[in-house]
């Protein structure tokens, strides 16, 4: 049988080696059709910790690892943005200076 493949966002990069990602869809409501957005959320096996928060990653499934962690990270398809705390207190300032 074949190996999933999904594409999701990371969530939370907080744990070592693990990455929570989130895998958005919409369904169809049974009875009065109207379209809800559901999500599945994956534990996945990051070895080297090199996705990061906000991230779209493609994950691939794989032998159980934990309770709950049953897939691996196959690669970042695109690098979601990241702010680092100076870079936005510095962006504060500058304008808190400017509306003088």
């Amino acid at each position: 049988m074949p190996k999933r493949v999904l594409v999701g966002i990371v969530t939370s990069d907080k744990m070592s080696k693990t990455r929570v990602v989130e895998i958005a869809r919409r369904e169809r409501h049974p009875l009065y059709g109207k379209y809800v957005r559901k999500r599945t959320v994956c534990y996945v096996h990051d070895e080297q910790n090199e996705a990061h928060e906000g991230d779209r990653v493609e994950i691939i499934e794989s032998r159980p690892r934990s309770a709950k962690k049953r897939w691996e990270l196959v690669r970042i398809v695109e690098e979601g943005k990241r702010l680092s705390l100076a870079a936005v207190k510095a962006n504060a300032a500058g304008q808190e200076g400017s509306e003088s």
